[in-house]
């Protein structure tokens, strides 16, 4: 807050520019060659399987471009074909009606651009999967690198039980959780004597975010094919509004192929080996998908195809409060200013309210609502940061088709 309240005055009262010049180094990198890259996943799960195509461009910081157009179909072992419809640039969908993968059954995707290329996967077979036996929450506290400190909250662990040997697993998540931000804008300013009163507050919003962690286990090498208490994700309840209200997370258990544990694998070990581009990779990972007309031509990505089990379950702040855990804090930095906080140096003109406002939105800041003294008159202009007086910045006011508030 301090640095912004900063940069606040350095708006109102003074102006001047600061000029670096840096000579940019560019590394003498090896020829860039564009690649396919693939993200595909079929499931015995009631939803849309997905296939999603895009291609690797020069510049490190830009986005993937999608590939637009293709003709994307997915066969069986039993001589069906399923077309994928194109619902985003680069995103192909089944229809869940018409389409849902079968335990047992051998599946290949098959690709077409509108260059030409033609790319096709090995077949995969959906292995089975056991379901899920519990799962639950226990207080714990995780290591921070960042802080250098242990952050307190809770980890979320399952009960499964194999008793299949040589099965291969991976576990994601999915969360959702209701919060509340703690300044919300009711007041929209247009000048120092027209500030109307908001139809929609935005207050009460939605969040959800996906595990982008890889998470996988095998029943070799001795492993009984029982995971009994094992973690899947640590919750802080100080590190986020997470757990301030209703929160709700869904684990998945999804079946492997040995050679799609060994891309997981490989996928690990690179993340531990750092992603700068001067780093030496410790090895190519490889793909199941190739170009039929260019065996040179590699592909990144690959083509998963896996049974689901899921187990969902709700945590409510009167369950976390029970914990004794530290809570998040909410720092919206809020500053209240008026005309009467800027007199008039000397002879000259203070700053109106028209220039405060402005000042302060150039900042960075939100404008909320109006102060008034006893008479009705304007007195001050309140200001939060952003994401504390308007929630769908973080998240969304529909709520999850599934969610049921318990509070």
């Amino acid at each position: 807050m301090v640095k912004r309240w900063h940069k606040i005055t350095f708006v109102l009262f003074a102006s001047f520019i600061l000029v670096t010049c840096i000579d940019p180094y560019t590394p003498d990198l090896r020829k860039f060659e564009s690649r396919l890259v693939v993200d595909a996943l079929v499931t015995d799960e009631e939803a849309s399987n997905y296939v999603r195509l895009s291609q690797t461009v020069e510049a490190p910081d830009d986005a993937a471009l999608p590939i637009s157009g293709a003709t994307v179909t997915i066969s069986d072992d039993l001589g069906n074909t399923t077309t994928l419809e194109e619902r985003y640039p680069g995103d192909y969908r089944t229809d869940s009606l018409l389409f849902r993968g079968i335990v047992g059954r051998t599946y290949t995707l098959h690709i077409e651009t509108t260059d030409g290329d033609v790319y096709e996967s090995e077949p995969c077979i959906m292995y089975p999967v056991p379901g899920i036996d519990s799962l639950y929450y226990g207080r714990d506290q995780l290591f921070s690198e960042e802080t250098g400190t242990f952050n307190e909250g809770i980890t979320f662990y399952i009960d499964t039980r194999d008793e299949t040997a040589g099965s291969y697993y991976r576990w994601s998540y999915d969360e959702w959780w209701k919060f509340t931000v703690q300044e919300p804008k009711t007041y929209d300013y247009i000048n120092d004597s027209t500030i109307i009163p908001l139809a929609e507050i935005r207050s009460t919003c939605y969040a959800y975010n996906r595990s982008n962690t890889i998470d996988i286990e095998n029943t070799f090498s001795g492993h009984s094919g029982d995971f009994i208490k094992k973690p899947v994700l640590f919750v802080s309840s100080s590190e986020s509004d997470r757990l301030m209200i209703q929160y709700c997370v869904e684990v998945r258990q999804m079946s492997l192929s040995a050679r799609e544990y060994e891309f997981w694998h490989l996928m690990t070990e690179i993340n531990k080996a750092g992603g700068d581009i001067f780093d030496k990779q410790p090895f190519q990972v490889f793909s199941n998908i190739t170009n039929k007309s260019d065996g040179d031509d590699q592909v990144i990505g690959f083509f998963q195809v896996s049974a689901v089990e899921t187990k969902r379950m709700y945590v409510t702040y009167r369950e976390i409060d029970e914990l004794d855990l530290p809570m998040y804090y909410y720092d919206c930095g809020r500053i209240e200013k008026g005309e009467v906080d800027y007199p008039p140096p000397g002879a000259g003109r203070g700053l109106t309210f028209n220039m405060i406002y402005a000042a302060f939105l150039n900042s960075g800041y939100t404008f909320i609502k109006p102060i008034y003294t006893p008479e009705g008159e304007l007195y001050r202009l309140a200001f939060v940061w952003p994401e504390c007086a308007d929630c769908t910045i973080r998240g969304s006011l529909k709520k999850p088709w599934f969610w049921v508030d318990l509070l």
